[in-house]
């Protein structure tokens, strides 16, 4: 979690567990399914209130996952806007490297005022909000990425 804090953003985890179930999770191993030593706060949401508030619970009484709380992730930036939302099923994680580009990507745009294509990484190019240099962007775009069936 260290190169979050570097970029001056903080993590934290929600679980519908309890602190005990939390507590037991972060002494087991990793190697033996736990967390190990996690420097992450793990909030405990018994009462599923966070996860009902952030649409993550499902609440469906004919779902056989009814009650349980899905994967997900949550980009919240200083002003407490929810930037990006990503919910998977029980069955899929989610990507630290993936998460950290995108928080790298929201600072870059708030800072400069220019967007972030797909897959951009900083020091890559940005499209300017002017309808000539985006043109320009768009165009590089197009002859750099020629097969591409991603959009900037």
């Amino acid at each position: 979690m260290e190169q979050f804090h570097e970029i001056g953003a903080e993590v934290a985890a929600v679980s519908t567990d309890s602190h005990h179930t939390h507590l037991a999770w972060i002494k087991t191993p990793r190697e033996l399914g736990g967390l190990g030593h996690l420097n992450l706060p793990l909030v405990a949401d018994v009462s599923k209130r966070i996860s009902s508030t952030y649409g993550v619970l499902v609440e469906d009484e004919e779902d056989e996952l009814y009650g349980a709380a899905l994967r997900g992730l949550f980009i919240i930036d200083p002003a407490q806007v929810v930037r990006s939302v990503q919910i998977n099923d029980e069955a899929v994680g989610r990507s630290v490297d993936e998460t950290l580009r995108l928080v790298k990507a929201f600072q870059f745009a708030d800072k400069n005022g220019e967007g972030c294509p797909a897959n951009w990484k900083p020091g890559a190019a940005s499209i300017v909000p002017d309808p000539i240099k985006s043109k320009a962007f768009f165009n590089a775009w197009s002859t750099e990425h020629p097969d591409s069936s991603i959009t900037a």
